[in-house]
């Protein structure tokens, strides 16, 4: 095969690693006290699954009824809200949403949550996946009158439940009948006027979860996020399940009419591996626990001499101190990460050395120089960032350096909420193990064999279509990511 390293690495993408999609969050409280500020902490807790635009609704359930309070805007949740116009969102019940696009759809129209006013009243919304038949659906919608007001697949969504709630009983009947059209990955939080939903596609892609403060109820996409605002972890939302918050409900009611056999489910397995924050507990399985499992699987398979264990910061640095636990090879710490580097920054002009990477890490040369380095990270996606670890380690005077993924090569895309790119980006297509760790510079490269994966979640059913290309929904005919992304 013919390749060129220069070729591979020309391609400066601020972008060359994953992102996730988005976080929701919703709150109920039956007490009547305003919840504006506890979406805003769970959001904060949530930021790493989506840093470029987010947004809050609240309804005061006592006051006007369809009333609703929103703000909305581009960037991180702390750029976006403040003590001020936080004291402006008075309400009870809330949603909240953080957003990352996987094309240029940055826009605030794009934003969340979704606010729509209809004939039945109000409903807001807030949704993390994606659909694999978002086209055939804005289609359909479009030929009966509708009129979009963004690119997002969220608003199709949204559409759905508004027409299905015309001739149903309930807002939660609505969203049954709405589900029976979608196609693809979807967690969504949804607010009525006086009730909170919360529904899950029946694969249970992306995760979502219920949890109680007083007399509150929660719904988020992490636990994490309910340790922000000190409640308690009650479930997840079972794939294919609908929960209806509500207090004549005496709390949670649900409905298991979409869910199928368990066998069939396929959480994405990234957000064990990468996407999740380490102290999240998603479907049973402990994150971090998971990734300690990752690293060990990777020291067993994939054994180097070395005189240290490193990750990459910080993705991998679960996974490098699990390597280093099975491999008796000493844990430390070879970069130091520049938390100030937000979501934005000046980049650098052609002329000048230095890149992103270098702007956001640093290497210890004191650690690294005249050391065997194992360097740990979640994947490779490009091999752009992976090129320039590296040389920052040999620059550092790393004797050798030894690379080991926790996660086997990409190969195909993801249509269900990550955006693992088209094949021909990956770099591991068409590419041997050995032709990559030339292109990146690696003294040796391994990545997690592909049958770990089940093992390491207990054999939770897991959706592995970016690694296998055996989907567990069929995929789009055409990759419209990016014009219908999330």
């Amino acid at each position: 095969m013919n390749f060129s390293r220069e070729n591979l690495l020309m391609n400066n993408n601020e972008n060359s690693g994953l992102h996730e999609e988005c976080g929701v969050f919703g709150i109920y409280d039956f007490d009547g006290k305003d919840v504006a500020s506890s979406v805003y902490y769970g959001l904060f807790a949530l930021q790493h699954r989506g840093q470029e635009s987010c947004g809050i609704a609240v309804s005061d359930t006592s006051g006007p009824k369809g009333r609703v309070d929103s703000i909305k805007g581009m960037g991180l949740v702390n750029e976006v809200f403040n003590e001020k116009n936080l004291s402006t969102l008075h309400g009870n019940i809330g949603i909240g949403h953080t957003r990352y696009s996987t094309a240029g759809q940055s826009t605030i129209s794009n934003a969340q949550p979704l606010v729509l006013n209809y004939i039945k009243g109000t409903l807001a919304m807030a949704h993390n996946g994606n659909l694999t038949n978002a086209p055939k659906l804005r289609e359909e919608l479009s030929m009966t009158g509708a009129i979009f007001q963004t690119t997002i697949d969220s608003e199709t969504i949204a559409y759905f439940i508004a027409r299905e709630r015309l001739n149903s009983r309930s807002v939660e009947e609505a969203v049954s009948l709405a589900m029976n059209h979608l196609e693809g990955a979807y967690s969504l939080v949804i607010m009525s006027p006086r009730k909170l939903i919360g529904a899950r596609d029946p694969y249970g892609f992306r995760p979502l979860c219920i949890g109680k403060r007083d007399n509150a109820y929660i719904l988020a996409s992490e636990s994490c996020a309910l340790d922000t605002i000190g409640a308690e972890f009650i479930r997840d939302v079972l794939p294919g399940e609908i929960v209806t918050i509500a207090p004549e409900k005496n709390g949670i009611v649900s409905d298991k009419s979409h869910c199928i056999p368990r066998f069939q489910n396929a959480r994405c397995i990234f957000e064990y591996i990468y996407f999740a924050r380490p102290d999240s507990i998603i479907d049973g399985k402990s994150v971090y626990e998971t990734r300690i499992r990752l690293g060990r699987a990777l020291a067993k398979d994939s054994p180097v001499d070395a005189d240290l264990v490193a990750g990459v910061p910080e993705s991998g640095n679960v996974a490098a101190l699990g390597y280093s636990l099975e491999s008796k090879i000493p844990y430390g710490t070879v970069f130091v990460k520049n938390g100030y580097v937000g979501r934005t920054f000046i980049k650098p002009g052609q002329s000048m050395r230095e890149s992103s990477v270098q702007v956001k890490l640093n290497a210890l040369r004191e650690v690294v120089k005249d050391k065997k380095i194992i360097i740990i990270d979640d994947s490779i996606v490009r091999g752009t960032t992976s090129d320039r670890i590296i040389s920052m380690l040999r620059e550092a005077g790393a004797k050798e350096v030894h690379v080991r993924i926790s996660s086997p090569p990409f190969l195909n895309p993801c249509y269900f909420g990550t955006d693992v790119p088209a094949s021909e980006q990956l770099i591991a297509y068409n590419r041997s193990v050995e032709e990559i760790r030339e292109i990146i510079g690696a003294d040796s490269l391994a990545y997690l064999r592909e049958e770990r994966l089940s093992e390491v979640v207990d054999d939770l059913p897991i959706c592995k279509g970016c690694f296998t290309g055996d989907y567990p929904v069929k995929p789009p005919e055409e990759d419209i990511r990016g014009e219908y992304d999330k």
